[in-house]
């Protein structure tokens, strides 16, 4: 796997005229380092630090028994998951973290996206970015856990993943590589969207053959404390946590307008409506949305008026709360 390329010293000006245009995953190498969560020398202090600035307010966190090896996915028939969902504060869940180092077989725990604003109002203060503009709409959260494996899977937001405590490996693919990732389950997901089957430290290649062309196109980074990484939208990653303690903090926004609607609604409309269409009609519907979603020949709308574009005109609340209310007729019937 090619190594994800590496920046340092990069201010925001070199950040939006250089590394989001290119659309490409970037190792920020020392970007966070002047955090005061990461010059905290110690998991004891660290814990002290976050339980400090933390609110006694639980969130979801994961369990998983030693056998699975810290890696989280699905029963063998895909009707639940290989681990247990319990409720934990910031507080509890860092007394089980320490409680777990020096054990042989250690019980995987992680609990990702956590709200900083909500459930750690202490911290946001002090997690200062100066690659975003202080006035774009962003999610802040945090990822706490220890030796674990998320699948891969991709995001819609852009991304500034920045590690405080512990090291992490990032494997990355391309979004057109998803016919070789052996995805799961659209609708039924472990934490939102959908994720590769492919154990990515131990592939089986006779059950994912093609995962061996999916390789051919990633890229890997490893990311110590201080470090970040620029993930575009809808990048797959895989992420695995190499230490006792780990803690990340990332910073989601999206350009332009916020969706009001996921276009994976869209994903799952199209598989009921469009996947089993005889192949002629396909073809058909695939013309059709070249031309009005993807604009392959410019504004498929240009020849009308504003007043007479209808959908295809300028999105607005209205216009949102119209197309939900003509769905919703549509899919009651």
């Amino acid at each position: 796997m090619r190594p994800v390329p590496e920046y340092t010293k990069v201010d925001r000006g070199r950040f939006e005229r250089e590394i989001v245009p290119a659309g490409r995953p970037a190792v920020l190498r020392g970007l966070c380092a002047h955090w005061p969560a990461v010059r905290r020398q110690g998991d004891e202090a660290l814990a002290a630090y976050l339980s400090a600035a933390a609110a006694d307010e639980p969130f979801e966190a994961w369990f998983g028994p030693p056998e699975i090896g810290g890696r989280f996915g699905y029963t063998e028939d895909f009707q639940g998951f290989d681990h247990d969902r319990r409720l934990a504060t910031v507080s509890q869940l860092l007394d089980l973290l320490l409680r777990q180092r020096g054990h042989g077989a250690p019980f995987a725990i992680y609990a990702g996206a956590i709200p900083i604003p909500r459930h750690l109002p202490g911290l946001m203060p002090e997690l200062e970015m100066p690659l975003l503009d202080p006035g774009r709409e962003k999610l802040v959260s945090l990822w706490l856990g220890n030796r674990t494996r998320t699948a891969a899977h991709w995001d819609l937001p852009q991304n500034l993943a920045c590690v405080v405590v512990g090291r992490r490996r990032f494997t990355l693919f391309p979004t057109d590589q998803v016919s070789n990732l052996y995805v799961g389950p659209l609708d039924f997901t472990l934490a939102g969207q959908p994720t590769s089957l492919v154990d990515l430290e131990a592939p089986d290649f006779e059950r994912h053959p093609r995962f061996r062309d999916a390789l051919e196109a990633a890229e890997t980074a490893e990311l110590g404390p201080g470090d970040a990484l620029y993930l575009p939208s809808l990048w797959w990653h895989g992420v695995a946590s190499l230490d006792e303690l780990g803690a990340m903090v990332n910073f989601w926004w999206r350009d332009g307008e916020p969706p009001l609607l996921t276009p994976l609604n869209a994903l799952y409309h199209a598989a009921i409506t469009m996947k089993d269409l005889p192949p002629a009609e396909r073809a058909a519907w695939r013309a059709m949305f070249d031309h009005y979603i993807f604009q392959d020949h410019g504004d498929p709308a240009a020849h009308l008026p504003e007043t007479a574009r209808g959908i295809l005109g300028r999105r607005t609340p209205e216009l949102v709360a119209r197309v939900k209310a003509l769905l919703a007729r549509a899919l009651g019937r």
